[in-house]
């Protein structure tokens, strides 16, 4: 009896510390867009270079993510994990003390290259871990995406109106020491491997820098970046068909299982997930409502992710990740169609009930994803695995959003808000029930 709980123990254990990680990466990218304007004001910074304090750190966890694949075979995931938490920790403090916008930018820098490594390593060393019962227990690895972008403006909110704009850090910082010494305890040395591969220098110069532009392009607006950057990942492609140890390995997606996990993510990615930017701006612009009261009203939404993604391994096991992707597809586009009559003003309680509903869907359609692609493969290639489906996910996400928020910017010059939203919401329904396609090809049975 003791023997069989042990293990079970241990990964809840080690997954409550990873999901502090996560949650403090995913945080800290959202906590600031409620502080600019403080920020701007205290700095006497103009808000054109103050809004770099959050494309800053977009750019920089987009380029650590590439590496981290080769970074946890060459030094184990413990000790990557573990630096990865110290250098964020460190670049949360030194963002707190910054004297000057500049100043503040370049520790955003360092703040973003710790976090855009705790996700993609973190997701390698739990999957790794729980070998067999990693569907069983997805959820603890899935949980943070749901729940942190609504935390992040609530939690941002209330200390830049109580506090001030430098306890959005100076906060996070207790969390980070935390993490750390729990980090140093629970997780696990490295099993002994082979000989690691040499760094690939030159497909890293090319999809680093390239993915880092491409999503700022996106995100931002700019051209000139997303072409650039869409050129620098076409060359990696090039690059890395012709050389046997490339930093982001493409012929992982050779494997069915990683193929349409990956293709289902970077629809998850472009449609439902990059949907979600346009919730708190409707509230925000429209409803007049703070930071704080948008938070709370998109509670529901986080509510019905959280629950489901609790329950996803009983979920997995009793239906499989095929069903169970379906019906989280199904029920998210359910909870979207309200949103789509914003322009006929729907109560508020047809859209709070809307919310719960696509929050099940959102977190009933996470966890099959992620069994199905580190089921799918060896635990050797797991931090490979999780730094090319990363890579995927980012991608999906920025494009989706840019596609989204042109949409919405043309349709507010065409319409009253209300209705451009609603119609913002059509192109996200139609765009999200693409996902249907890739489901239909995951496998009927968990491979784990």
């Amino acid at each position: 009896m003791t023997t069989a709980v042990r293990p079970d123990a241990a990964l809840w254990r080690l997954g409550g510390v990873l999901i502090m990680g996560a949650v403090l990466s995913i945080l800290d990218a959202t906590i600031v867009t409620v502080g600019i304007g403080s920020i701007a004001r205290d700095l006497d910074s103009p808000l054109t270079t103050v809004q770099w304090v959050a494309s800053a750190y977009l750019l920089a966890a987009s380029a650590a993510i590439p590496l981290s694949g080769w970074l946890t075979d060459r030094f184990g995931g413990r000790a990557v994990w573990l630096a990865a938490v110290a250098i964020f920790t460190a670049g949360t403090l030194l963002c707190g003390f910054a004297w000057s916008a500049p100043a503040l930018i370049a520790f955003r820098v360092l703040h973003g290259l710790g976090g855009g490594l705790m996700q993609p390593v973190g997701q390698a060393v739990f999957a790794q871990a729980a070998g067999p019962a990693l569907g069983r227990m997805i959820g603890v690895i899935t949980l943070p995406a749901a729940v942190a972008p609504v935390l992040g403006p609530m939690l941002g909110g209330a200390l830049v109106a109580g506090l001030g704009w430098r306890w959005m850090f100076f906060g996070i910082v207790p969390l980070g020491v935390a993490t750390f010494l729990c980090a140093r305890r629970l997780l696990p040395a490295p099993a002994p491997g082979g000989e690691p591969a040499a760094l690939d220098v030159r497909g890293l110069v090319l999809l680093s820098p390239g993915l880092g532009a491409f999503v700022y392009g996106l995100a931002e607006g700019v051209v000139v970046a997303w072409v650039a950057g869409a050129v620098l990942l076409l060359a990696y492609g090039v690059h890395a068909s012709r050389v046997a140890s490339p930093v982001l390995e493409l012929a992982l997606f050779r494997n069915k299982g990683f193929a349409v996990a990956s293709a289902s993510t970077f629809l998850l990615g472009a449609s439902l997930y990059s949907s979600m930017l346009l919730l708190p701006l409707y509230y925000e612009q429209v409803e007049r409502a703070s930071a704080l009261r948008a938070g709370l009203l998109l509670a529901p939404q986080a509510l019905g992710s959280a629950a489901v993604m609790l329950a996803s391994g009983r979920l997995l096991a009793r239906f499989g990740p095929r069903r169970t992707m379906l019906a989280g597809i199904a029920l998210s586009l359910l909870g979207t169609i309200a949103f789509t009559r914003l322009g006929s003003a729907p109560g508020g309680a047809l859209l709070t009930l809307s919310l719960l509903i696509r929050g099940a869907g959102l977190g009933a359609a996470t966890a099959p994803g992620m069994t199905t692609l580190y089921g799918s493969l060896e635990r050797s290639r797991i931090p490979r695995a999780a730094s090319a489906f990363n890579v995927v996910n980012r991608i999906g996400g920025s494009l989706g959003t840019a596609l989204l928020a042109a949409i919405l910017h043309s349709e507010l010059s065409a319409a009253p808000a209300p209705a451009a939203f609603g119609t913002t919401f059509t192109w996200a329904l139609a765009l999200s029930a693409l996902t249907l396609i890739p489901a239909l090809f995951f496998p009927t049975r968990s491979t784990r």
